[in-house]
């Protein structure tokens, strides 16, 4: 972990470029210039599609996206002594930064300079490559004889400009190579037999019955007792709680129980309306998306998630397949899946789009949709209108729709309600949408976040409408999972607890709270830092901490009032952080929204240890380290 700290100070050394009073360094001018390697440098008239990187000067070594020298180029000057082929340049009159200096405008310079005659393409490359194979593309050969009607003709359509792609002087007789195989087909379907009967399809309710992430137990489906928005209109995100009705959730082996810190899993499915989309850009029949037949798959455990690793037949429908087993959203394309829609193109422009895409000509093209926006399966199939290749073969490339975990914002001990002279047992979960914008110009969210936002505000709606949301009888499709994680395996009831979270972070954390005050004495005291942008509009649970929260909450606000990060508040309350994990049993939890919230309170603590315990930088971070392998400084996002 990098730390702006340092345990010395080293006064600069005087040179003619540098100087104690004028630290700013100066461009060098006593030396000359020389090539990396002859011969010179071309210039590839694509380069601007290409991957091309510049090496920074040594006065901007700390930046982490600055790459590492190679060391095979850090000769020594005397070598070039007699080389008088360049000129000094002109003294520059203003101080400045050493600039940077260009060494690659096209993939043979970046050959050149990272490979020396014979060497194997593989040397040294982690240490400038981004890992996406961009350095070794091959550049489209552009022939002035070309004829300029040949030029590939650009979809025009938003779903194609919406990915950027960037296709210089591709004609339909580009010549590509190394293009990526044709994945094989491993799913397959058969009418149903005559003497199997069908069965009723819960396709719009709960996953079929061989999704069985939580195996050998069936997934639960949870009637949601109730919902509601938890943050206010204006907020930059949406946050949701959650009101699940477990009280006939099945017995599993060993005993096993919702505790605090815990986490359920939801079985997701894609929305009815992408999966109709999906189903017309196919050209799948309306009779055929809803009639039973039998799934046989050679390899892999798809559709039921874990399992033997051999091949399935199941009955099943093609419906039922996209809406709870296949992910057409969440992650970036893949080769193998524009090879598929290359494969079935009819229109020979998008063809060609698609085979430079998967080739080594476009590989920098490639790299950029990978990391660019998210492109769902939709988008691409709009992108390209004429490539409908069949479903079963689509299936065959598709990743599996995977399960998503929410921790329990409650303790599910104390949680109970009366219906009907019955008492029903809670759980309570609180969800944030994540939106981005979409290729149609409206918001994106998540899979999983998505669908628990329509089932909220259904209850919501007929709120507002004098409706019992009861009646609607709303599900979740469930399971207990993760019951070990690291904040239900490490809570104890004794001891004091620093719980430090931000956004929907800080939603375990009342559990932990509720059981904690349950039986708190001066001992095991508990104490919790909630970072919020602005606690009129996004503080989670306000009012519903079960204590007096003023003595044991403090919101710390980054828009409004003191304007302070939770990280910032860490290191305000040194001493108290300071007593808490140097207690016995003492614990200090970071629950974050984000990766790097949880960095931050990371490089905070060791700020805290640094000045508290009069620890150098090291030490400090040896100090935690030591903590968090014995279990009192738990960290999670």
């Amino acid at each position: 972990m990098s730390h702006p700290r340092r345990d010395s100070h080293t006064c600069l050394v005087e040179s003619d470029t540098c100087h104690p009073r004028d630290p700013i360094p100066r461009e060098p001018t006593n030396f000359p210039r020389f090539p990396i390697s002859p011969p010179p440098l071309s210039v590839d008239p694509l380069s601007d599609s290409t991957a091309s990187f510049e090496y920074a000067s040594s006065s901007d070594i700390t930046d982490p996206n600055t790459p590492a020298t190679d060391p095979q180029l850090d000769e020594s000057d005397d070598i070039f002594q007699g080389d008088k082929r360049f000129e000094d340049p002109p003294i520059a009159t203003p101080t400045r930064r050493a600039s940077t200096v260009l060494i690659s405008q096209s993939p043979e310079d970046v050959r050149r300079l990272l490979l020396g005659p014979g060497e194997a393409e593989t040397k040294l490359i982690e240490k400038v490559c981004c890992g996406g194979g961009c350095c070794f593309l091959d550049s489209v050969a552009e022939d002035p004889s070309t004829d300029r009607s040949r030029l590939v003709v650009i979809p025009d359509n938003e779903a194609f400009r919406s990915l950027h792609l960037r296709l210089g002087s591709l004609n339909l007789d580009s010549e590509l190579t190394k293009i990526a195989e044709l994945p094989p087909e491993h799913v397959s379907f058969r009418p149903l037999p005559t003497d199997i009967p069908p069965t009723e399809s819960t396709v719009n309710r709960h996953p079929p019955k061989f999704v069985t992430p939580h195996y050998p137990y069936e997934v639960y489906s949870a009637k949601v007792h109730h919902a509601r928005q938890l943050t206010r209109p204006g907020a930059e995100k949406r946050t949701y709680h959650f009101d699940l009705d477990v009280t006939d959730y099945p017995v599993e082996s060993g005993n096993v129980d919702f505790v605090v810190g815990g986490a359920v899993g939801v079985c997701v499915p894609n929305s009815e309306e992408l999966v109709n989309d999906i189903f017309n850009l196919l050209s799948v029949p309306n009779y055929v998306r809803d009639k039973q037949v039998i799934l046989q798959t050679k390899t892999g455990r798809w559709p039921t998630i874990w399992g033997a690793d051999t091949p399935r037949e199941l009955v099943t429908t093609r419906r039922e397949l996209l809406t709870w087993c296949s992910d057409v959203q969440s992650y970036a394309p893949t080769k193998g899946l524009l090879r598929l829609l290359a494969e079935y193109a009819e229109a020979s422009n998008e063809k060609k789009i698609l085979l430079y895409l998967v080739s080594a000509q476009g590989q920098a093209a490639f790299c950029d949709l990978r990391t660019g926006p998210h492109i769902t399966i939709a988008q691409l199939l709009n992108a390209f209108p004429s490539s409908h290749p069949p479903l079963s073969h689509l299936l065959s490339v598709l990743s599996t729709l995977m399960p998503r975990f929410y921790s329990l914002s409650q303790d599910p001990q104390i949680s109970r309600t009366r219906e009907g002279g019955r008492d029903r047992r809670l759980i309570e979960i609180a969800v944030t949408v994540h939106e981005t914008p979409n290729w149609r110009g409206g918001p994106r969210t998540g899979v999983g976040s998505g669908f628990l936002e329509r089932v909220a505000q259904r209850v919501v709606d007929a709120e507002k409408r004098g409706v019992d949301p009861h009646g609607l009888d709303l599900r979740v499709p469930m399971f207990r999972g993760l019951m070990a994680n690291p904040l239900a395996r490490e809570f104890v009831t004794d001891g004091p607890m620093l719980l430090i979270g931000a956004g929907v972070g800080v939603a375990p954390f009342r559990g932990f709270v509720q059981r904690r005050l349950r039986s708190a004495n001066c001992v095991n005291k508990v104490w919790v830092l909630q970072g919020v942008r602005d606690s009129l509009l996004d503080e989670l649970y306000s009012g519903e901490w079960g204590v007096e929260e003023e003595k044991v909450k403090k919101v710390v606000q980054s828009r409004r009032g003191e304007s302070r990060y939770v990280q910032e508040e860490v290191r305000h309350q040194a001493d108290l952080v300071w007593y808490i994990i140097n207690s016995l049993d003492g614990r200090v939890f970071v629950c974050g929204s984000s990766k790097g919230m949880g960095e931050s309170v990371e490089r905070a603590l060791v700020d805290v240890a640094i000045d508290k315990g009069g620890l150098n930088l090291e030490e400090a971070e040896a100090f935690w380290k030591g903590k968090k392998e014995g279990g009192q400084y738990i960290a999670v996002s």
